[in-house]
């Protein structure tokens, strides 16, 4: 468990990063003098998903132990699901960071252009259908791993407290994306990842994954219908 609080840890503190990436305006300077990226874009693109994806396999490779499930059909499923959900993530990061850019600096008055209009459905369309479903598979897979690969302690009450802490953080994102903002595919996906990852708690127990989970999406999902609602 100190290893699994750990690691959930360090993605409360990418998404502390993330938004201060964000709203900083220190982040706003080029990269470089031919002025490829800003350091908003790089950081968002390179720094950040990097230590947040490693963070997740070690925390994948945390909950997976010696036993008969490893060497069976469903584990070498998960595995791929896991690894096709990083893959796809990747590529959304690299799509949408540089069209992102692009569109914000060359295209926010030319919406008709074939240059601007490829960028900008490259920007809010295509590269969120791919991050999306990456992000449901590689968070689904953890949710599946921990179900092939139940964790053999009772939880005790400070465990569940560090959990609960760490998922307010991966809420406050949650909130943060779909609270003030016209709500589209991402709302399906946060409400079927908090339905799995709560199937999954009244179905094996309190397992740490099915904790953290389900009250992240939960509370980033009821938070962010409130902020709508008075938006």
């Amino acid at each position: 468990m100190p290893r699994i609080h750990s690691l959930l840890a360090v993605q409360s503190v990418v998404a502390i990063l993330v938004s201060v990436n964000r709203l900083g305006t220190w982040t706003l300077g080029y990269v470089l003098p031919n002025q490829f990226l800003r350091w908003v874009d790089f950081n968002n693109m390179l720094i950040l998903p990097l230590i947040s994806l490693v963070a997740f396999y070690l925390l994948k490779k945390t909950i997976e132990y010696d036993s008969p499930a490893r060497e069976g059909r469903s584990h070498l499923a998960v595995n791929l699901v896991f690894i096709i959900g990083v893959y796809l993530l990747a590529a959304s990061y690299g799509d949408h960071e540089v069209t992102n850019y692009l569109h914000v600096r060359f295209c926010l008055d030319d919406s008709a252009s074939d240059l601007c209009r490829i960028v900008i459905f490259n920007d809010d369309e295509f590269s969120h259908w791919v991050f999306f479903t990456g992000f449901v598979m590689m968070n689904a897979a953890l949710l599946f791993l921990q179900n092939l690969f139940p964790h053999t302690e009772k939880l005790i009450g400070k465990d569940i407290v560090l959990l609960v802490v760490n998922s307010i953080f991966l809420a406050a994102g949650i909130l943060a994306n779909l609270g003030f903002e016209e709500i589209g595919l991402d709302l399906y996906v946060v409400a079927f990842l908090a339905i799995l990852s709560v199937y999954f708690l009244w179905k094996r127990g309190k397992q740490p994954l099915f904790v953290y989970y389900s009250s992240a999406y939960w509370l980033g999902l009821v938070g962010s219908l409130i902020a709508q609602t008075f938006r």
